[in-house]
């Protein structure tokens, strides 16, 4: 799953190190959460990594990037699938101090139990760090907390992603010629995931400046899955009877994946669909067979990156003393059917 960029960047991670070439990182030198107080660790690192939704393509390979870390490091690392469940996120991180873990990875399924989580790492000067997702310290709300509130991330930019992905579907609908008046664009996503509104609203801007201009924008509440986008998306196409082009994008590949079969279902050939994914994992499967599609790019995320990036940060901190960045971020490909093989991209 590895482009040339990505490569790249794993050859920092290994070294240790952070270049501004490979990644970017955010810091005003404070640390949120809490993590002040924790010590240095002199044996042997023990990290807890809770994923949501651990069987998905992304969340698998970044198990895999941070398993394959932690043993180059000689740290232990427990991966914990927390599906969709809240309250699992709770119970495991408490488990995981139960057990003498030094430091908490988390990716949650709900923000929401963010706080919690958050005062109970804080109560055992154990390392938090999020991957993916934002939490706050003092709200369940990250979209409404003060910046020294956030929980350090690691992850990708979702203002970066969102702009590569509304530039390409710009570049798409002009290269379509579409008329404007008979166009609407979708944006699908969990809204209450902060991450995905930053994408979702950064797609927005870049569509509109790269020659959407006029096109009309129906924002879709979705729970992030494929079926989920589907049923929501189908409900938006029925009642709009009149539009004849449609552009999709959204939080994920699940919300793309879905918007794109829902049109294909309602009788919409692929000439008159334009998906762009955020992820490419479900949009390479479009692209597996000569069978047009109407999902014509996605940008490619690799989670490997991501989990090894994670771990190594821990370590800094553990080992180094080295303080968190409030954010870091691995690079991004833009893939389509011509690419996407060359770039790594592994089908889920």
């Amino acid at each position: 799953m590895f482009s040339a960029p990505t490569r790249r960047l794993s050859a920092v991670v290994a070294a240790g190190l952070l270049l501004p070439a490979a990644l970017t990182a955010c810091s005003d030198g404070h640390e949120a959460g809490g993590s002040g107080e924790v010590a240095k660790v002199d044996g042997k690192i023990s990290i807890t990594y809770l994923q949501k939704q651990g069987d998905q393509e992304y969340f698998v390979g970044e198990a895999a990037g941070a398993k394959a870390k932690a043993a180059e490091l000689g740290v232990d690392l427990k991966v914990v699938n927390l599906g969709n469940d809240a309250n699992k996120a709770v119970s495991e991180a408490k488990a995981a101090i139960a057990q003498k873990s030094n430091a908490i990875i988390v990716v949650v399924p709900d923000p929401a139990v963010g706080p919690q989580i958050v005062q109970t790492a804080k109560d055992a000067k154990v390392a938090l760090l999020t991957s993916d997702d934002q939490i706050c310290t003092t709200g369940p709300d990250p979209a409404g907390c003060a910046p020294e509130n956030l929980v350090p991330r690691i992850g990708f930019s979702g203002e970066q992603m969102g702009t590569e992905v509304g530039k390409r579907a710009g570049q798409e609908f002009t290269k379509a010629g579409w008329n404007p008046a008979e166009t609407r664009t979708i944006s699908a996503w969990k809204q209450d995931v902060t991450v995905c509104t930053s994408r979702v609203k950064s797609a927005k801007a870049a569509f509109l400046s790269g020659g959407g201009n006029g096109v009309q924008n129906i924002d879709v509440a979705t729970d992030n899955t494929p079926t989920g986008a589907q049923d929501k998306i189908a409900a938006v196409v029925t009642a709009n009877p009149t539009v004849k082009h449609w552009v999709v994008w959204g939080c994920n590949d699940e919300n793309v994946q879905g918007g794109v079969t829902a049109l294909e279902n309602a009788g919409f050939k692929a000439e008159n669909v334009i998906g762009v994914g955020l992820g490419a994992y479900l949009a390479c499967k479009n692209w597996s067979t000569d069978k047009p599609s109407g999902m014509k790019a996605a940008l490619f995320i690799n989670g490997k990156d991501v989990g090894a990036l994670a771990v190594q940060t821990i370590v800094d901190k553990l080992k180094n003393g080295k303080e968190f960045p409030k954010e870091a971020f691995a690079p991004t490909t833009m893939v389509d059917p011509a690419n996407w093989k060359a770039s790594g991209v592994t089908c889920s």
